[in-house]
């Protein structure tokens, strides 16, 4: 396995660590049948990478392996957020037979954590993730890491996501504070069930500063259900 070191962003606010927490500790308590987890939005710029990143991390932290997968082949953001200064092979070379399993992932500088980037963008992205091969490579890390978190394209705009969710455990849907409709957001839920994966809840994300003391108030009294949490990114 190659390595790389990469560049978290400046560290969270109380608030943001503490959502991620509850985060975090609301996937553990959904049982240990998930361990496969695609993270998807309605549209672009909800935040549902950097969801994906933080969650990586913060499992690894509890002394989790975890595998961080960016099936975001349309338009990634990744490599750029995360300041790799070094050429990286990708899941599109590995979907496509150019490259092994082994060849396209990356151990991080982030103990427990381990990356498989996107590659270069392919002609064909819904094809590739719904290909055999990207059903054996899931198969073949379950054996490895405790949890594997699959960041995936808006999910309203094309259909990739409901691809990767039919070979997932579960999937969790960012939605950003005050841009989507109720309608819509149902619209999002209901093509994931269409797909066999069970939903396990929502990350709402980029909530003002005065409307997240009204969700968690000076000593945190409320408590999400499965896999909700708010966090300001």
């Amino acid at each position: 396995m190659q390595s790389v070191n990469i560049e978290l962003a400046a560290s969270l606010d109380f608030r943001s660590y503490e959502a991620y927490n509850t985060l975090r500790t609301n996937i553990q308590f959904c049982g240990k049948e998930i361990q496969v987890i695609c993270i998807t939005s309605c549209t672009p710029g909800e935040g549902k990478s950097t969801v994906a990143l933080r969650l990586s991390a913060s499992l690894a932290e509890t002394g989790k392996k975890v595998l961080l997968i960016d099936a975001d082949l349309r338009k990634s953001i990744l490599v750029k957020r995360l300041k790799v200064n070094q050429p990286v092979l990708g899941l599109s070379q590995y979907l496509s037979g150019m490259n092994t399993s082994e060849e396209i992932t990356y151990e991080t500088n982030v103990a427990g954590l381990d990356i498989i980037f996107t590659g270069p963008m392919p002609p064909n992205p819904s094809d590739l993730l719904s290909n055999k091969f990207f059903k054996a490579l899931l198969e073949n890390q379950r054996k490895i890491y405790d949890y594997i978190i699959i960041d995936t394209p808006p999910l309203g705009l094309v259909i990739d996501s409901a691809n990767v969710a039919e070979s997932c455990d579960g999937a969790v849907v960012v939605i950003q504070a005050d841009v989507n409709s109720y309608k819509f957001v149902q619209k999002i839920i209901k093509q994931l069930e269409k797909s066999n994966c069970r939903v396990l809840g929502a990350v709402l994300n980029k909530v003002e500063s005065k409307r997240q003391k009204r969700y968690y108030g000076k000593q945190y009294k409320r408590y999400y259900g499965a896999a909700y949490a708010s966090a300001e990114v």
